[in-house]
C-alpha cells in the first residue's frame, strides 16, 4: 500500500535552472494529492510520470504566486484533457475571488466542477477525509495567512489471528465481533480478550508540509510524531535576520522544529536562489537533526509500512 511523496518543486519565489517553485504530490493507496502548485507544476507532473487527471484534490498553503501560479494552467489543461470528475481545491481566502476572475476570462465552460473549500489559517481543523486518509490544517506564521497540512493514513481494521481461529474454533460471527475490537464469548462460557485474537496489521503513516513559515512551536506540536516532515528552509543560518524579515525559516530553525515535533525524517526545501549548492544547508540542519536531507526535485520519498510484530 503506497505512501509516497514526489517533489516537483523545491525552490522559492525565483525559479532557477535546477529548481522549480513549490509543489509536491502525495500518493496514498494510489490516490494522488497535489500540495501547492507553483509555476511549471503540470510539466513537472508529466516529467515525473504522474497523470494530472489522477489528482484527487489540491491543497494550497497560501496565496503567494510561487505556490499557486501553476494552478490556473493546470485547471485549463484538465478541461482540455477530458476531466469530468469534480476537483476539490483547499485554499485560504480570497482564493474564491481569484478563481472567479480566472474563470470569467479564461475557463468559462469547464467540463468538470471545481469545489473550493476554505482553509482557515488561525486554527487547526480536519479539512479532508476519505476511507484511508485524513488531512488537517496547521496554522503557519507568514506574511500572509498561511496553513500547512498534516496527511495521516487511517488506522486499518484489526486482523484476526489464524491460529486463534483454529485454537478456539471461532465462527464467522465471532470473527466479525473480534474485528470490531470486542472480546469474544465461546460456547463454553469462557471469554477471550480481544488482544489474544487480533492484531493491527500496520500503523498509519504520516507526512506534514510546513511552508512558508517562521519557526512555530505550535506547528511542531500539531505534527508531533510525524514520519516525514517537509519544512521550508529558505535561508542558511547566517541569514536569520533576513528570514525573520521575510517570514521564512533558516536551516537550523527547520531542524529545531523537526526535533520538537519528534519527526522521524526531515526534508528541507523552498531554497532561496542565492544558494547554488544545498550541501551547506543540509550540513547546518544535520547539526541539529541528524535525519535531515534536501528535497530533490523528481525524487520519490517512500514511507514504508510499519507492521505490527
Amino acid at each position: 500500500m503506497t505512501f509516497r511523496v514526489t517533489i516537483l518543486g523545491s525552490g522559492s519565489a525565483l525559479p532557477t535552472p535546477r529548481r522549480n517553485p513549490s509543489a509536491h504530490v502525495l500518493n496514498v493507496h494510489e490516490q494522488f494529492f497535489l500540495v501547492d502548485c507553483g509555476e511549471g507544476t503540470q510539466a513537472r507532473l508529466m516529467s515525473c510520470g504522474i497523470n494530472p487527471l489522477k489528482i484527487n484534490a489540491v491543497f494550497i498553503s497560501h496565496l503567494h504566486g510561487d505556490h499557486v501560479y501553476g494552478l490556473f494552467g493546470l485547471i485549463s489543461t484538465l478541461g482540455l484533457t477530458g476531466r469530468r470528475t469534480p476537483l476539490q481545491i483547499f485554499a485560504p481566502r480570497p482564493f474564491d475571488e481569484i478563481l472567479a476572475a480566472h474563470r470569467r476570462y479564461f475557463d468559462t465552460e469547464l467540463p468538470y466542477e471545481i469545489q473550493w473549500n476554505e482553509v482557515r489559517t488561525r486554527r487547526s481543523e480536519l479539512i479532508y477525509e476519505n476511507k484511508v486518509l485524513e488531512v488537517r490544517s496547521v496554522p503557519l506564521r507568514h506574511r500572509v495567512p498561511a496553513a500547512g497540512f498534516l496527511f495521516r493514513e487511517k488506522t486499518p481494521p484489526l486482523n484476526v489471528r489464524k491460529e486463534a481461529v483454529a485454537r478456539y474454533g471461532l465462527g464467522i460471527a465471532q470473527c466479525v465481533a473480534a474485528k470490531r475490537g470486542e472480546d469474544v464469548a465461546l460456547d463454553s462460557g469462557e471469554t477471550i480478550p480481544n488482544g489474544e485474537l487480533t492484531y493491527l496489521p500496520y500503523r498509519g503513516r504520516s507526512y506534514a508540509y510546513l511552508s512558508d513559515t517562521l519557526p512555530s512551536a505550535r506547528a511542531a506540536g500539531l505534527v508531533g510524531g510525524v514520519d516525514l516532515l517537509y519544512h521550508e528552509a529558505t535561508f542558511a543560518a547566517g541569514d536569520k535576520a533576513l528570514a525573520r524579515q521575510t517570514g521564512h525559516s533558516t536551516t537550523v530553525q527547520a531542524a529545531q522544529v523537526a526535533e520538537k515535533a519528534g519527526a522521524r525524517r526531515l526534508l528541507i526545501g523552498h531554497f532561496s536562489s542565492r544558494y547554488k549548492d544545498e550541501s551547506l544547508l543540509v550540513e547546518e540542519a544535520r547539526g541539529i537533526f541528524a535525519a535531515a536531507e534536501a528535497a530533490v526535485e523528481g525524487a520519490r520519498y517512500e514511507i514504508p509500512l510499519k507492521r505490527e510484530p
